[in-house]
């Protein structure tokens, strides 16, 4: 049976806003380049945090949160949803694409191809957490359109507690990144694909380790970019009526608003005044 809120029931106007949702708090490095490329959009964030992390959950399991989400974004008649979650754009994209009719992007699909357009030897690194890696999402995505590349992965699950703590840099976060990646740099790579929302804040440290020939690919900025690239080809871009408008930025949480507040302001490098708790229906 599908759900209600599908196609012509959905309100897809200009003005409406753009969803964005995660597992937590990573899916804000995703929300900030957001803001940055589209200034003039209304942003909505919903970050699941009563059920983080994701990434140890059943693909079945993901998907029936990711489509939680999605049906509450709507509610919002938000316009177009970003899934700003690695492994629910791994295991849940094609079935929220399927299931509802206004435009819904994922982050794969974009680091993907960033990384293709930026590598010379078509040698690709990516690290993410374990649920991701297992996905071999990246990997299936790229080799889908240049079979002859070759990507090697690992997972990194020390970087996501790092980053919530605000180690972001010194010798404690590039000894643990140095441990990562050695087996990925003995391979020969020319680019590294940051496969998790969190990893963009330790741009300067990775970016230390790997040396300056070895091109990092933020999937949080290459999302942003589809993202205008989609709404622009849909005519779906919001229409800058007044310089003096502001734009709308809400954010909502399932659990614990504060802990929302303290690390996700780290994220976004600026104070979030209000956050709303939320519970999603079943």
């Amino acid at each position: 049976m599908q759900d209600p809120l599908t196609a012509s029931s959905i309100d897809s106007s200009k003005s409406n806003p753009v969803g964005v949702f995660d597992s937590g708090i990573g899916g804000l490095t995703v929300f900030r380049e957001l803001a940055k490329i589209l200034p003039h959009e209304d942003l909505i964030y919903l970050g699941d945090t009563a059920r983080v992390p994701y990434g140890n959950k059943s693909p079945e399991t993901v998907t029936r949160y990711a489509l939680q989400n999605v049906r509450f974004l709507l509610k919002q008649k938000v316009k177009m949803v970003v899934v700003a979650c690695n492994t629910a754009s791994a295991f849940a994209l094609k079935t929220l694409q399927t299931e509802y009719k206004i435009p819904i992007l994922g982050v794969i699909e974009p680091g993907a191809r960033g990384a293709l357009s930026a590598s010379h030897k078509f040698r690709i690194g990516v690290i993410g957490t374990e649920g991701t890696m297992k996905s071999e999402a990246y990997t299936q995505t790229i080799l889908s359109q240049k079979p002859q590349a070759f990507v090697i992965s690992a997972s990194c699950p020390l970087f996501v507690p790092l980053v919530e703590e605000g180690w972001l840099e010194g010798e404690v976060p590039e000894k643990i990144a140095d441990q990562y990646l050695k087996k990925i740099l003995a391979e020969d790579i020319d680019c590294l694909i940051l496969g998790c929302t969190h990893y963009p804040l330790l741009k300067q440290t990775l970016q230390k380790v790997i040396g300056e020939k070895i091109r990092l690919i933020d999937s949080a900025e290459e999302t942003a970019r589809a993202v205008l690239e989609l709404l622009t080809r849909k005519d779906l871009v919001h229409p800058k009526i007044s310089k003096n408008q502001a734009p709308r930025r809400q954010f909502f949480v399932t659990d614990s608003p504060e802990r929302f507040r303290r690390v996700g302001e780290i994220f976004l490098k600026e104070l979030i005044p209000d956050i709303q708790h939320v519970t999603l229906e079943v």
